[in-house]
């Protein structure tokens, strides 16, 4: 897998995937950005509810579950020092569907967790990452 990443101006910065996609990522104006696109540090966020929320739906929906709906929201803290690495990552999924079945969303997000997410495993090095959910 490859990416790049090529620095436009002040500081912002464009991240070309392999896949082909771009995204801008740039810096709040007290650190020389003008506020144009997200943080690093939130992409990891980011690429962390996108890699579980995959996993979870995937798994749902091979499960024969009627899911309509999957949100995750992520809270996180970091570090009061340099490296001020992420120490505690929440993931709340909000799902509604038809019929669910708690067990099936409960098996899907361990599994997701401890073995799929490669993005939650490799954060759970250095924050204790915690799931919960709720069904609408």
């Amino acid at each position: 897998m490859k990416s790049r990443i090529k620095w436009l101006d002040n500081m912002s910065f464009v991240g070309e995937s392999a896949s082909g996609h771009s995204i801008v990522m740039d810096g709040p104006p007290e650190f020389g950005g003008r506020n144009l696109g997200v943080r690093p540090m939130e992409m990891l966020l980011l690429g962390l509810g996108g890699c579980s929320s995959f996993d979870v739906v995937s798994m749902l929906k091979k499960g024969k579950e009627d899911l309509i709906k999957c949100e995750v929201e992520i809270t996180a803290e970091r570090a009061k020092t340099e490296p001020k690495v992420f120490t505690k990552i929440h993931l709340h999924f909000i799902l509604s569907g038809n019929k669910l079945s708690e067990k099936k969303i409960k098996r899907a997000i361990q599994l997701s967790a401890e073995k799929y997410c490669s993005a939650s495993i490799m954060l759970g090095k250095t924050a204790e990452v915690t799931h919960d959910y709720s069904i609408i």
